[in-house]
């Protein structure tokens, strides 16, 4: 599979755990739209992760975001390519900051993924400086956290209204 004109071998995802996570599951091997489908695929994470405590739910955010960019890093330099589409782990971490503080409903969910997709697509500043000047892991997993920023105040104030 080619993607950014570098070849994915889809055993590589599937047998290698690093990809394996950072391709989202094999989330990230879509043709099209691969980010889309990353977060997408978030969302049953997303519904798992509810059960837990609130502040176990944060840690585990922290968690996610510190071992993403070791994760991102890793598999990037792997590949020859810096923050390739397929790589989406950076879409979980971002959408699971966008919905740590709305209440789980069906509505949260899908506007939460609605907000999500346009921050990370449309890249208001600091989005898009970061995404331009921050390289490496930290580069890839910023932009999209910052997009979760985003998106959660938004998401978090039109829950008022809800």
């Amino acid at each position: 599979m080619y993607k950014n004109n570098v070849v994915v071998k889809k055993q590589d995802i599937f047998t290698r755990p690093c990809y394996f996570l950072a391709f989202g599951f094999g989330s990230g091997l879509m043709p099209k739209a691969p980010g889309t489908w990353g977060t997408l695929m978030a969302i049953p994470c997303y519904i798992l992760l509810q059960m837990l405590s609130w502040k176990m739910y944060i840690s585990l955010l922290l968690c996610a975001f510190i071992i993403g960019i070791w994760l991102c890093d890793s598999v990037s330099k792997d590949m020859g390519v810096h923050d390739h589409g397929g790589i989406v782990w950076d879409e979980f971490v971002g959408y699971w900051i966008t919905m740590a503080w709305v209440n789980i409903s069906w509505l949260h969910i899908v506007l939460g993924f609605i907000l999500f997709r346009i921050f990370d697509i449309w890249k208001p500043y600091p989005v898009s400086w970061c995404d331009k000047n921050i390289s490496g892991g930290l580069g890839i997993m910023l932009d999209d956290v910052i997009a979760g920023i985003y998106a959660g105040i938004f998401l978090l104030g039109m829950s008022y209204w809800l």
